[in-house]
């Protein structure tokens, strides 16, 4: 009871932080008719901050109507519940409780994991050696969670036989738009995560709050996010570091792959009180691409006075030294922050951390500010 308050507390202080960052807090999947059934009655909706791609919104006797998007409607149908009469065609019921799930959004599963839900979660798309979240490690070697395809060619006998109750897709699905409709020809409803899209880093952390109402854990993601939002307020209230980052990698070829400014990871570098570099990296009307890739001499020009770099180890794996980096291309050994030693490297494991953002930022704001020690996300080459 006592964390509880804590909680409600901090979600009250923060709320009017967190809304100068994130926007008004009241977009939350566009506008939406809520008169869905004639036997419901609307009673409320879900207080949320920075998430905009998608909305709750309650009805009496433990009902909830999730909207994505603008994209999807499912209603939660509590156990033991009927779905009701005359409900709009195209909202999909959802029959709690919902378990026997195949996960294909990775980004998601940290999610379950910090809601301790990881048994709902029976198939995954990735193979235990590709998860870096050790309760989804570990149960797939349990044999507790099934290797079940990847999200463009699952195992639709394996899924179907064992009684998958719902099927968690990032928008991938959408280049392959025949495995969706087969999944929800088989009876099995498909569930899209938007969370990549939120225009706002924490606006992704907050979809802990959908998937805690999907498993009965409400108040335990309140407290999680409201985690996340200290974290970040421990930095907000910190006077700016003021330094330019560079965030990239290097591909095959030889070019520089860096992100749009509109992406979350520059963002985040912004809320930690930093400029991202290069400038220049808006995203074009023709893409909803967030990165980009620029020929080296093009990124040394614009990149090279950067105060610190942080190389982007999601493709290739981790470094481990400077000359690692400074193999790769000759000009890295001319910018700035090679120079000075304040290079950082991420760790594999953060793409699929989802619930993190909060803590990321407090890592990207503490190397500003030469705290080198104790990082969670980040560390440094030598």
């Amino acid at each position: 009871m006592k964390r509880q308050r804590q909680c409600i507390l901090w979600l009250c202080v923060l709320t009017v932080l967190l809304c100068i960052s994130c926007g008004s807090g009241t977009g939350q999947a566009g506008e939406r008719d809520l008169r869905i059934s004639p036997e419901l009655t609307y009673s409320g909706s879900m207080d949320l901050v920075c998430a905009e791609k998608f909305a709750v919104d309650y009805y009496e006797e433990g009902y909830a109507l999730v909207t994505i998007a603008e994209d999807g409607r499912y209603l939660l149908v509590p156990e033991g519940q009927e779905v009701p009469e005359g409900l709009s065609e195209d909202i999909i019921p959802l029959v709690q409780p919902l378990d026997q799930i195949y996960l294909s959004a990775s980004a998601v599963m940290d999610m379950f994991a910090a809601l301790d839900a990881v048994d709902r979660v029976r198939f995954s798309s990735l193979k235990a050696e590709g998860w870096y979240i050790e309760e989804a490690r570990a149960a797939m070697e349990d044999g507790d969670i099934l290797y079940a395809g990847k999200y463009s060619a699952p195992d639709f006998e394996r899924i179907v036989s064992e009684g998958c109750r719902l099927a968690i897709e990032n928008t991938m699905i959408y280049h392959t738009p025949e495995v969706k409709e087969q999944l929800e020809r088989f009876g099995i409803p498909v569930l899209v995560d938007y969370s990549s899209y939120e225009p706002e880093p924490l606006g992704r952390t907050e979809w802990v709050k959908l998937y805690g109402l999907l498993t009965g854990r409400e108040e335990e993601a309140e407290e999680i996010f409201a985690e996340q939002m200290e974290a970040f307020s421990r930095v907000s209230g910190k006077e700016a570091p003021g330094k330019t980052v560079a965030f990239f990698y290097i591909t095959t070829n030889g070019e520089a792959n860096v992100r749009r400014a509109s992406d979350y990871l520059p963002k985040m570098i912004r809320l930690a009180g930093g400029s991202y570099l290069p400038e220049h990296t808006e995203e074009k009307a023709d893409t909803v691409s967030s990165t980009m890739t620029m020929q080296m001499e093009e990124f040394y020009a614009s990149a090279r006075d950067a105060d610190y770099i942080i190389y982007n180890s999601a493709i290739e794996g981790e470094l481990s030294a400077v000359k690692e980096l400074t193999d790769k291309s000759s000009l890295l050994e001319h910018f700035r922050a090679v120079q000075e030693g304040h290079v950082f490297c991420t760790t594999k494991n953060l793409y699929q951390s989802s619930m993190e953002l909060g803590t990321l930022i407090q890592d990207i704001h503490r190397m500003m500010a030469g705290e080198e020690d104790g990082l969670t996300y980040l560390y440094k080459l030598e």
